[in-house]
């Protein structure tokens, strides 16, 4: 019997897995993140994130706002830019590599500038 085996190995793997969904796990969460870590926050939703201007997909208001919206969106949605809390580092990383791998157009030093402060002000891990 072949199915013994298999078997034991799905309990084996699916069990703790359903335990931490269970506790609160979340695998989308941002890296770093472990509600069941001591001090962690089991069964306390996260805080809600400003919901930010309709106009321009519910980014925050504020300098550079409308140039990231239309720089960003012409390829992804602003979710995906407010899902985003990485160091100001990675936005640089993240900047060349839609350049150079993505096929982003390059920007004016100013514009680039602009956006990335924008974005680093908004959504860095590091404010």
């Amino acid at each position: 019997m072949r199915i013994l085996p298999i078997l034991a190995f799905v309990f084996a793997v699916t069990l703790p897995l359903s335990a931490a969904l269970a506790q609160g796990y979340n695998p989308l969460a941002r890296p770093g993140f472990n509600p069941l870590a001591p001090g962690g926050s089991v069964g306390t939703p996260p805080q809600k994130q400003e919901e930010g201007n309709p106009e321009l997909g519910g980014l925050p208001d504020g300098k550079g706002a409308e140039e990231t919206f239309y720089a960003c969106t012409a390829c992804h949605s602003a979710a995906i830019i407010k899902q985003q809390h990485v160091s100001d580092a990675r936005w640089d990383d993240l900047w060349t590599w839609m350049i150079e791998t993505q096929g982003m157009p390059e920007y004016p030093q100013e514009d680039k500038e602009l956006i990335l402060g924008y974005l680093k002000q908004h959504f860095s891990s590091e404010r």
